[in-house]
């Protein structure tokens, strides 16, 4: 092999190194484009996984104990969690009660607006007309409401307009209905008493619906005055002294939050009683017959969860029951 081979074969392999170190470089330079990337991308999760989870805070303000309205907040809990809400995890409840003393309620309801709460749940307008008062931006659901329009709560049911809506118990309506089924139950049924609040906007459309099915069922009705504890006493002495047969308590608040009273004397004086609340049931009622407050409650989950996904209050339509019960003990 002459000299020309040799340089021949060592400029081939001079160009074989090069090429070799230009493919070196190449893949050097590709290497460290891939590991940054690799540590970018690890830093983006990391950082995603260190971004703690929002935390919405619910407030919960009930005029009444939690004692009685706690088979309600385990329905509505349970609207919550099938929605994927969990407690301590993506949100907090926070509970306030009045235990029936409803002068109370307003500073509960200026105390839930200092919490700042994402939605205030009301469960009657006990509770609904001091959230009202209290504020104008925090969304407020109510669970029930006998007559949210009546109450000024919305301008319609179907365009609630500012920062209230939820669902209604269409309470006035079902006058006539209790008082049929209480016949049924009572056969020789000639005399009933209504205790209600005449200053409750839904009393007008009360009186209207049990007095026309009164009126076909010929039976004498009586609405008596109920504000507070000694007219609820009064009621009832008046209904033993115009010699009553039955009695038909309302669904309104300031006649609930004399519920204990009220099923009390209608056992003492023996007389038969038809209710707007289940709780009247738990406590000797006779019989009850409404809108499942319940299955209410656990809906009002539905308005809370699309609240906090953004959809204003007022565009949000007041629902009516679509599911309804007849407890007799």
């Amino acid at each position: 092999m002459d000299s020309s081979e040799c340089a021949g074969v060592g400029g081939q392999g001079d160009s074989v190194i090069g090429l070799s170190r230009k493919h070196s470089a190449t893949y050097r330079k590709a290497h460290i484009y891939l590991s940054l990337s690799f540590l970018a991308l690890a830093f983006c999760v990391d950082a995603g996984a260190q971004q703690p989870q929002k935390i919405h805070r619910i407030g919960v303000l009930g005029a009444t104990s939690a004692d009685t309205i706690a088979a309600r907040l385990d329905a509505f809990r349970q609207g919550l969690r099938e929605l994927g809400y969990i407690e301590g995890k993506n949100i907090v409840l926070e509970y306030r009660y009045a235990d029936g003393k409803l002068n109370r309620v307003p500073a509960l309801a200026a105390e839930m607006v200092r919490l700042n709460v994402d939605v205030i749940l009301t469960g009657g307008s006990a509770a609904t007309r001091p959230a009202k008062q209290a504020t104008t931006t925090i969304p407020i659901v109510m669970a029930q409401d006998t007559d949210p329009v009546g109450n000024g709560f919305v301008a319609s049911l179907a365009r609630p307009g500012g920062n209230i809506t939820g669902l209604s118990i269409v309470a006035p309506e079902l006058g006539g209905k209790q008082l049929e089924l209480l016949k049924e139950t009572v056969p020789k049924l000639l005399r009933v008493v209504v205790p209600s609040n005449p200053d409750e906007a839904s009393y007008a459309q009360l009186r209207k619906e049990t007095e026309l099915a009164a009126k076909e069922l010929k039976i004498q009705t009586q609405f008596l005055d109920a504000r507070g504890p000694k007219d609820v006493e009064t009621a009832f002495r008046e209904a033993l002294n115009r010699r009553a047969d039955a009695v038909l308590v309302p669904t309104m608040p300031i006649v609930a939050a004399q519920r204990a009273q009220i099923a009390a004397l209608a056992v003492k004086n023996r007389l038969p009683a038809m209710y707007g609340q289940p709780e009247y049931v738990d406590l000797g009622g006779l019989m009850f017959y409404g809108a499942s407050i319940n299955d209410l409650f656990r809906r009002a989950a539905t308005y809370v969860d699309k609240i906090l996904k953004g959809t204003k209050p007022a565009d949000l339509a007041i629902e009516q029951p679509t599911k309804f019960e007849l407890i007799i003990t």
